[in-house]
């Protein structure tokens, strides 16, 4: 499990972007607000789209293909 943040200020692009609390790019404390601890930056994204209007991931912490936690290995396809 990881901790995320939003980004209290807009990037170029006009979207608040949720980091994870080791990205080299995390705005500093008093530019990001606590999202809390999510297995991924979707589930991280979820929280923040109930915070802001305008959101995204940040595509240096958060550009991994999300795997869930819990799956079946069914035929060689994961299946949730």
């Amino acid at each position: 499990m990881k901790f995320f943040y939003l980004s209290s200020n807009p990037n170029e692009s006009g979207q608040h972007e949720v980091h994870d609390r080791d990205c080299v790019l995390i705005p500093d404390s008093y530019d990001r607000d606590y999202l809390g601890p999510y297995n991924t930056g979707n589930e991280a994204l979820r929280k923040a789209q109930t915070m802001k209007t305008e959101v995204g991931l940040c595509k240096h912490c958060c550009n991994t293909h999300d795997q869930p936690i819990i799956s079946i290995l069914k035929g060689g396809k994961n299946i949730v």
